[in-house]
């Protein structure tokens, strides 16, 4: 099994879509990974040999970020948003679309569940009375 960038590659699939199980490269740049590399792209991640493996990892530290560093860079980039005090920043820091959705209706993946519905509110049952009380005795009524 194949470990790059700190991910367990799948062993059973080809190594251009293995190679998009890590975060930051997906299709184009994994067959442009593995053509830099010089692996072919329907070798089976468990048939890579330690060299071919070696050599795939100098590329991706070549190239640019990926996962830890890229998710960390993109953090700092919301925070540096929210901090200034952008409409962006706002929206962010609010949980709403950032990039000009409407809000009104939809919007429900930024916006979260409505919540559960409320049904009637029903008051505890009082509590039963022992067997041998008398009943409580009611007010009396004013006198006419």
């Amino acid at each position: 099994m194949a470990r790059i960038a700190g991910v367990d590659l799948p062993p059973n699939k080809r190594i251009e879509i293995g190679l998009t199980y890590i975060f930051g490269i997906g299709r184009s740049r994994s067959k442009d990974l593995l053509k830099k590399a010089g692996v072919d792209e329907t070798t089976k991640v468990k048939e890579l040999t330690e060299e071919q493996v070696s050599n795939i990892r100098k590329v991706i530290d070549q190239e640019g970020k990926v996962e830890g560093d890229l998710k960390k860079e993109t953090a700092m980039n919301i925070k540096r948003l929210m901090d200034i005090g952008s409409y962006r920043g706002m929206r962010h820091r609010r949980g709403l679309p950032t990039r000009g959705q409407r809000t009104h209706t939809n919007a429900r993946t930024r916006k979260g569940p409505r919540g559960k519905t409320m049904t009637t509110v029903r008051r505890p049952a009082a509590a039963p009375k022992p067997a041998g009380a008398a009943p409580a005795a009611a007010p009396a009524a004013p006198k006419a």
